[in-house]
């Protein structure tokens, strides 16, 4: 079996990660899996920032702690790092700038020299290190030349010049890590989380991109910014997360599909805002990508803690879609869908995420018939038309501004039909339980619609229970483990699928709680639903993703197996 685990590692500035993302499209190419990690702190320029790229002959959902080689163009990071290196690995490392004198094997090349010679830029020294990791896993020379000339167009040729002087060195000098045999397989893409739910939400019908910026959510504006024309859409950055959030609302009021980049801290100053949207029926999809927190917190680093504050933001009773993709392929697809439903129930949606699932890349299929835009249901020609009709399904005739003979009129105070104030105690309540009625609505739609996924053995009486991003860690460390075990992958968390939920928990003896938070906020969730309480759980908010070989011996623990 082939699985290979190499880091990457420099300060700020280096170029670690797009180095990764390449050496990972390069494996990928290959017919291998492939998962990238990236690691930096709050720093543009110094500091440390490291990636951990993985390959492997199966499908894989997370990277490896451990590591087979490090790659290091500074002290820094063999220092930090070469405690993490398997029991035969090896230290590739900048001759000129670092040197190993430890237990494992070293690998020294002069890539500032290499560099100088063909009169390039320190940070170019990141492709003569990707020539020889190919060297050392026998990597074919023109796959990377392919990858490396549509990744830097007309500025390729001294870079794969890099390439072939670090190839030829390591062939000459190391012995090779591996003989990487070519997979024939279906191609799948290499994808980013970030990319895939940008791309979910513009073959839904997004048109506008409101955001500032704020990690881990910039990476949606990285790759949305240079590819707005390519894809038909426009990509605005006010002044500040306020604006953001106003300037949406008025764009989907004059009917343009539009959606909100965040993270916590942006949407906390985007409260009133999601509540007018709440009660003027706005449809807006908040991204809402959380880190650690409380505050600033680790601002670079991933957290699930933000899912109570997400699930009653904004103040007073209103219908919200909540949704969290847990892989590139779900946030595709879930993105699409809730932008669809925002818009049929005339509500806001929020998509969670978090820096592990947006930033991170991997091989996986995506069906890009899995998203389709579904046309909301425009109000026909009225004598009279009134924006807040009440209906038994609590959704009303909506139109936009420009339609002959119609007044619309959005409000965020409590109205009538027509939009116009309303302060009567029958008036209020009436049109409180019309925008209410909508959940019922909501949940007979999500009955027919994926709301959570089943993995492992379906009929197992050990069951683990998760959400979002930790889905990765849970399906590497039931791999790990010959025992049968059901994990409930929770993808809607509003409305809230209980009668999944429900029908689960009642045919499980032991259940296991994972979150990336300290407080069991699902397990919250699920005991306020189902009246179930959670009794073990595996909680931890250190801004790291859970390492699958640790989790492993938590399941075993949680379920008594040796």
């Amino acid at each position: 079996m082939q699985d290979v685990s190499i880091l990457i590692g420099g300060q700020a500035g280096d170029g670690m990660m797009r180095a990764a993302e390449l050496i990972g499209r390069i494996f990928n190419r290959l017919g291998l899996y492939a998962f990238v990690i990236n690691d930096y702190g709050s720093l543009i320029r110094g500091g440390h920032n490291f990636c951990k790229i993985r390959a492997a002959d199966r499908q894989i959902w997370h990277h490896r702690d451990s590591v087979d080689l490090i790659a290091a163009v500074n002290q820094d990071t063999i220092a930090k790092h070469q405690n993490e290196l398997t029991s035969g690995g090896r230290v590739l490392y900048d001759s000129d700038t670092a040197k190993y004198e430890g237990p494992h094997e070293p690998l020294p090349i002069p890539l500032t020299t290499m560099v100088k010679g063909v009169g390039g830029v320190p940070i170019m020294r990141n492709s003569a290190m990707i020539g020889a990791i190919a060297g050392l896993c026998g990597v074919p020379l023109n796959i990377i030349e392919d990858i490396l000339n549509r990744a830097y167009g007309e500025k390729a040729a001294k870079n794969i010049e890099l390439v072939k002087m670090g190839y030829e060195f390591a062939g000459k000098n190391f012995k090779p890590i591996l003989k990487i045999e070519i997979i024939k397989r279906d191609p799948t893409p290499f994808i980013s989380g970030a990319e895939s739910l940008a791309l979910g939400a513009v073959k839904a019908g997004m048109k506008l991109y409101i955001t500032y910026p704020m990690t881990p959510s910039t990476a949606i504006l990285n790759y949305l910014g240079p590819a707005q024309d390519e894809l038909g859409i426009v990509l605005v950055h006010p002044e500040n997360e306020i604006g953001v959030a106003n300037m949406a609302l008025g764009a989907a009021y004059a009917g343009v599909r539009t959606m909100v980049g965040t993270a916590g801290g942006g949407f906390a100053l985007m409260q009133e805002a999601f509540s007018m949207a709440g009660q003027a029926e706005i449809p807006v999809v908040f991204v809402v990508g959380q880190r650690v927190a409380p505050a600033v917190g680790a601002p670079t680093y991933t957290a699930q803690a933000d899912l109570k504050f997400l699930l009653n933001a904004g103040h007073g009773e209103f219908p919200r879609i909540v949704v969290a993709p847990g892989d590139p392929e779900e946030a595709f697809v879930k993105t699409g869908e809730v932008m669809n439903l925002a818009w049929k129930y005339q509500s806001p949606a929020i998509v969670i995420v978090d820096k592990h699932l947006l930033e991170s890349y991997m091989s996986i299929a995506i069906d890009e018939n899995g998203v389709r835009l579904e046309p909301a249901e425009f109000a026909a020609e009225q004598v009279e038309y009134r924006r807040y009709r009440f209906t038994d399904s609590g959704i009303s005739p909506i139109t936009f501004p420009g339609k002959k003979g119609a007044v619309v009129k959005v409000t965020s105070y409590e109205h009538d039909e027509y939009g116009y104030a309303e302060e009567t105690a029958e008036g209020i309540q009436k049109m409180q339980e019309k925008r209410l009625r909508k959940l019922s609505s909501m949940i007979r739609d999500l009955k027919e619609r994926e709301t959570v996924k089943i993995h492992g053995d379906s009929k197992a009486e050990n069951l683990v229970l998760a959400w979002g991003s930790t889905k990765g860690a849970i399906l590497e460390a039931m791999n790990l483990i010959d025992r049968p075990i059901r994990f409930l992958q929770i993808i809607y968390l509003s409305p809230f699928p209980e009668w999944e939920v429900s029908r689960h928990l009642r045919t499980a003896n032991n259940v296991l709680l994972v979150e990336g938070n300290l407080t069991g906020q699902l397990g919250s969730l699920i005991a306020e639903k189902t009246g179930f309480r959670i009794k073990n759980a595996v909680l931890k908010n250190d801004g790291r993703p859970f390492d699958p070989v640790l989790l492993a011996n938590k399941i075993r623990e949680a379920f008594g197996w040796k």
